[in-house]
């Protein structure tokens, strides 16, 4: 009976793969800062046969987030972890990102998603067993100058992803990185520009899930995407500069509420 926790489950690819991977026989162990759309997910699960446990914390708290996995993992045991949770970066005018905007960016998308992998590291470590996956973003790539914080965390999770994977290995411990392109979520929309080959979030929880399933080192897509945010750093700098262009964005008012 797998135990599967997400991170980030109340929406969007957090709550997609939930979806995605609720079934009988399946245990999931939901996360996010609001209670009323996680549970709103969970219910959605547990239709499908799941049981779930749903908490409501916020992952930049380190203390209680290592807390709740030691529980869970007494509790329940853990087979996939997944750190989703995440946050925009960018400025709604186009403008330079606020110090405020991307030391909120690197508080969740980067020290979030290591206060959930790492506690699950050492516990999967010990016992020799599981998976771990980070969500990153082809934005490690091919970084957005729009969104540098963004970019930056999600670079240094595909960096440390890949270190703890080699590290992890030889413990029978598997570690993934997760590079989504543009996916059509509540997340996604406050972007104003161009999003070339968006896909759904119900079809990108597919090709993570059959990613991991293949313990593929990096879950890299759309494929067309990949190849061309992976070559950006191989080209001069003149053209990549001129190429980036067309990925310019602003952030929606929204973004600020």
């Amino acid at each position: 009976m797998p135990v599967i926790l997400i991170t980030g489950a109340s929406s969007g690819i957090g709550a997609a793969l939930a979806q995605h991977y609720a079934a009988p026989g399946t245990t999931l162990v939901l996360n996010a800062r609001g209670p009323e759309r996680l549970e709103a997910v969970a219910d959605l699960c547990r239709r499908k046969g799941s049981a779930v446990e749903t908490c409501a914390l916020d992952v930049r708290d380190r203390d209680g987030v290592r807390a709740w996995i030691d529980d869970v993992s007494v509790r329940l045991g853990l087979d996939l972890v997944i750190a989703n949770a995440g946050v925009n970066g960018g400025h709604p005018a186009g403008g330079l990102e606020t110090e405020e905007t991307a030391f909120l960016v690197l508080d969740v998308n980067l020290m979030g998603a290591l206060n959930v992998a790492l506690p699950a590291v050492a516990l999967m470590a010990a016992r020799g067993s599981g998976q771990i996956a980070l969500i990153s973003s082809l934005a490690a790539y091919a970084p957005l100058p729009d969104a540098p914080a963004y970019s930056g965390t999600k670079a240094a999770l595909l960096a440390h992803g890949l270190a703890l994977r080699e590290k992890l290995a030889p413990k029978g411990v598997r570690m993934n990185v997760v590079c989504p392109g543009y996916v059509k979520t509540a997340m996604g929309a406050d972007y104003e520009g161009w999003r070339p080959l968006e896909m759904s979030a119900e079809a990108a929880a597919r090709r993570i899930a059959k990613g991991l399933a293949r313990d593929e080192a990096v879950v890299a897509f759309p494929a067309a995407l990949a190849a061309a945010a992976r070559g950006a750093a191989l080209i001069p700098e003149s053209w990549r500069r001129l190429g980036m262009r067309g990925f310019s964005f602003r952030m929606s008012e929204r973004q600020q509420r």
